[in-house]
């Protein structure tokens, strides 16, 4: 009987560990947040290491700056993939 109820003990404390996993903050999608990777945008200059975070934050909101038409061709165009490549962050297909 005890190591039932370790078990159910220990299942539970696993349920709530793996649903506080989802309550993470979340991201609030804003192109502003990658300013820091303007200049490896613009230049042959490798992305920053902040660049890198800042386009790791903002990666589930790619498809909405990709289906945007203010940001389309920028998140597209090869520069951009370049960078996300730098910082392992596949663009994704939307």
């Amino acid at each position: 009987m005890k190591k039932a109820g370790c078990a159910v003990l220990y299942l539970v404390a696993v349920v709530v560990l793996l649903g506080n996993m989802h309550m993470t903050e979340a991201v609030t999608c804003n192109a502003a947040e990658l300013t820091p990777c303007l200049d490896a945008f613009t230049s042959p200059r490798p992305p920053s290491a902040v660049c890198c975070s800042k386009l790791n934050e903002q990666k589930p909101c790619l498809c909405g700056y990709i289906k945007d038409p203010r940001f389309a061709k920028y998140v597209k165009s090869p520069k951009a993939k370049k960078v996300a490549s730098s910082c392992g962050v596949p663009i994704p297909k939307c």
